[in-house]
């Protein structure tokens, strides 16, 4: 399993991001995300029985948030023409 730390430190803007801004930090958050889905993924196969099974579930959630993400990172980077 990776041995990884990190500080979740997590400005939330009232305003309005610039395109850019926003693109930046989905980008961001889509690997970040994918790398917890992964962590997640080789904690449960340490692991037997029920609690094993409902992470095994949560990755799964996880991966169909990160493909809406990744669509949604699609269609603005379309449309700035990236």
């Amino acid at each position: 399993m990776c041995e990884h730390t990190h500080d979740h430190d997590h400005h939330h803007h009232r305003g309005h991001a610039s395109p850019e801004e926003s693109l930046a930090l989905l980008t961001y958050m889509l690997g970040h995300n994918r790398h917890h889905a992964e962590e997640l993924h080789e904690l449960a196969h340490g692991m037997d029985g029920e609690a094993a099974q409902l992470i095994h579930d949560a990755v799964v959630d996880f991966e169909l948030g990160n493909e809406k993400l990744a669509e949604a990172l699609h269609i603005l980077q379309e449309a700035k023409g990236e």
